[in-house]
């Protein structure tokens, strides 16, 4: 749709989908970890975490409020992506929980 030139409806359904990933998804997999008797997986997030989503919201809202884009938010957005995957990268390994 990008192609057609319909960025509008792109915008739609890049939030959409994402929307249900963090709605649907998420909850599901906490069922699901505690169906197969895995480690119990909780909604109880860590400060990087909350972070990531709370800068990952507001790069968005800035790429998304004009209604229009060009590829220098096309950079940004893979400049966050890149940054937040390195922090993650070398998150302590204390932060992380272990299975017992």
């Amino acid at each position: 749709m990008a192609y057609r030139g319909r960025m509008e409806l792109t915008m739609q359904i890049t939030i959409g989908s994402s929307l249900q990933i963090a709605l649907f998804v998420a909850p599901l997999l906490v069922f699901a970890s505690l169906a197969l008797d895995q480690t119990p997986l909780d909604l109880h997030f860590t400060a990087l975490e909350l972070l990531a989503v709370l800068v990952a919201v507001g790069v968005l809202t800035l790429v998304a409020q004009d209604g229009e884009t060009n590829w220098l938010e096309g950079v940004l957005l893979i400049a966050v992506y890149a940054i937040l995957g390195l922090a993650f990268y070398h998150l302590p390994l204390a932060a992380v929980p272990v299975s017992p």
